[in-house]
């Protein structure tokens, strides 16, 4: 299995997306050769970033992303320093509604094309369910799926409701999907997220008085299967589901007959 990149790589990789939406690589590498904002990374350490994304598939060889990685998205450190950062504002809750909304649609195509016969958007019609879609191939075979969907290839950073990790600890169809969205807004990856380390990762209340309502967590990739399970079953077999080795998941485990 592939290694997780390194710190340096991965805000390296970050830093390619952003800047390769508007110019070529050769542009590019003059900028982060010349620019004194990006001196804190080496020009190693940025071909080292160029040379993930090829290898995972990121970027075509004509030096084009294949994710459109969003400004909120990209996070802290990947513009230079003398530009402040940004945690929210009106246009990054946006842009994050708006690939959430791309990462829906994704995995919902996928499982109508991958010949699943009963396929529900429930986030459409409530957010009172905890989950964004209702699958089932059989009566045994039902997931309720939430989608967490990123145009970040190099970690998986989901956010996750109060709501929805109650609806998590009592359903056990629930699953928690992770959708990499591609330029086109097709799904490149799909993985799923453990649902015990999702247990081990949330916060405990500490008083009567205070409680948390919504929790930012960055997944790591011994808490990712590559495609789409319940505890129960997989609604689709593995081939039928998009996967590249972005967040470096563990193998899927076997399907037991």
């Amino acid at each position: 299995m592939l290694s997780p990149p390194t710190e340096a790589t991965r805000l390296a990789a970050l830093r390619w997306l952003a800047e390769l939406r508007v110019a070529g690589i050769p542009r590019v590498r003059v900028l982060f050769s010349h620019h004194p904002g990006y001196a804190d990374l080496t020009p190693a350490q940025y071909a080292e970033g160029l040379a993930w994304l090829r290898r995972m598939g990121m970027v075509t060889t004509a030096g084009r992303p294949v994710v459109d990685i969003t400004d909120s998205e990209a996070g802290d450190g990947v513009m230079p320093a003398s530009v402040p950062a940004v945690r929210w504002s009106p246009a990054a809750e946006e842009a994050r509604r708006v690939v959430g909304a791309a990462g829906e649609q994704a995995l919902l195509g996928v499982l109508r094309e991958g010949g699943v016969p009963h396929v529900r958007h429930v986030a459409a019609e409530s957010d009172a369910y905890g989950y964004d879609i209702a699958a089932a191939r059989s009566a045994s075979e039902r997931a309720h799926i939430e989608v967490k969907s990123t145009t970040d290839p190099t970690r998986l950073v989901i956010h996750l409701t109060r709501h929805e990790y109650e609806v998590m600890a009592r359903d056990e169809r629930w699953c928690l999907a992770a959708v990499l969205v591609g330029r086109d807004g097709s799904a490149v990856n799909v993985a799923t997220v453990d649902r015990v380390w999702i247990h081990s990762a949330v916060p405990v209340d500490q008083a009567r008085r205070g409680r948390w309502e919504s929790v930012r967590l960055e997944v790591p990739a011994h808490a990712l299967v590559p495609g789409l399970a319940t505890e129960s079953c997989r609604l689709l077999p593995d081939g039928l589901l998009p996967q590249c080795q972005v967040w470096t998941c563990q193998p899927a485990p076997p399907v037991l007959a």
